[in-house]
């Protein structure tokens, strides 16, 4: 089956408001942006936002008000900082928290994805995430039967939609992922609805010869979405390295408050993702200098 349409239409079909994000991506590697754009340009709002690291996307979307909760291991940019406008939207009360381990996520996106209610885990024991997950109803202590040791018994996490971003897929959806996956392949199959954008689209049957090199089978998406860089200003496994001077001035503008933030988003979005990377990099030359940086890391 084609499944190939634009963001605007994958974005317009399969995301709406209140929607359970599941989202793709780690820190600064592989993150769905030209996705996580064209929500911010829809305005789809009111949404729940879930993963391991939220990072970029997430913090994109906070400022300009579009989440009302986050699930999550952690929300940073580590070495370069805190997400601010998590962070803020958070203190002001106006965005509610499900703070985990990363385990503890990666457990919930499992058990969605066996078709299970829950999970076992010891991850958690002992800590005061556990009691504010117990309190939230996603948590229950209990018992090993065979042992008599303590454990935790995690609720799966079934996203309405995941959005992630890939080096390469088929028309019919079949993924390939090079690199780390973190917890997305659960995510994904644990998820109604996947909308997955990459670097390269290829013709159906394309990997006909080669199923080993496939990450995610074409049952569990949705949605395809061709799009070059578009995980910029993350990186992408063997295509292209992150854009440290990128994320540096949009980490500085976070610090600097909410407004300054939204006015960059708003003079730099555009009317779609090739036209946001026409105003961040008219030449194309900072593109050609990531894909050469990955070359040589790689």
């Amino acid at each position: 089956m084609h499944k190939l349409l634009t963001a605007t239409e994958a974005v317009a079909r399969y995301v709406e408001p209140g929607a359970v994000v599941g989202m793709g991506g780690q820190n600064i590697n592989r993150c769905p942006m030209a996705l996580v754009h064209e929500v911010i340009r829809q305005e789809i709002g009111q949404l729940t936002v879930v993963g391991c690291n939220l990072s970029l996307p997430l913090d994109m979307l906070v400022a300009c008000g579009l989440v009302a909760r986050t699930e999550q291991g952690t929300g940073n940019l580590e070495r370069y900082g805190t997400l601010f406008a998590w962070r803020r939207a958070v203190e002001r009360g106006e965005v509610s928290v499900g703070d985990h381990s990363h385990l503890a996520m990666a457990t919930r996106f499992a058990a969605g994805a066996l078709g299970l209610p829950y999970l076992p885990t010891r991850s958690l024991l002992g800590t005061d995430l556990l009691e504010d997950l117990v309190t939230a109803g996603v948590a229950v202590e209990a018992v090993d039967p065979w042992s008599n040791r303590p454990l935790v018994l995690l609720k799966a996490m079934t996203p309405d939609v995941a959005l992630i971003h890939a080096n390469r897929v088929d028309v019919s959806g079949n993924v390939v992922i090079e690199g780390v996956t973190s917890h997305e392949v659960d995510m994904v199959r644990a998820a109604r609805v996947t909308i997955v954008s990459a670097e390269e689209v290829l013709p159906a049957g394309s990997f006909a010869d080669r199923p080993e090199q496939v990450t995610i089978p074409e049952a569990y998406v949705t949605a395809v979405v061709a799009q070059p860089f578009g995980a910029f200003p993350t990186s992408v496994y063997r295509a292209y390295d992150f854009a440290e001077p990128e994320v540096k001035e949009y980490q500085a503008l976070g610090r600097a408050g909410d407004d300054e933030l939204q006015a960059w988003i708003a003079a730099n979005l555009g009317d779609s993702f090739e036209d946001h990377l026409k105003i961040r990099d008219a030449s194309g030359a900072m593109r050609e200098a990531l894909v050469a940086q990955m070359g040589r890391l790689v």
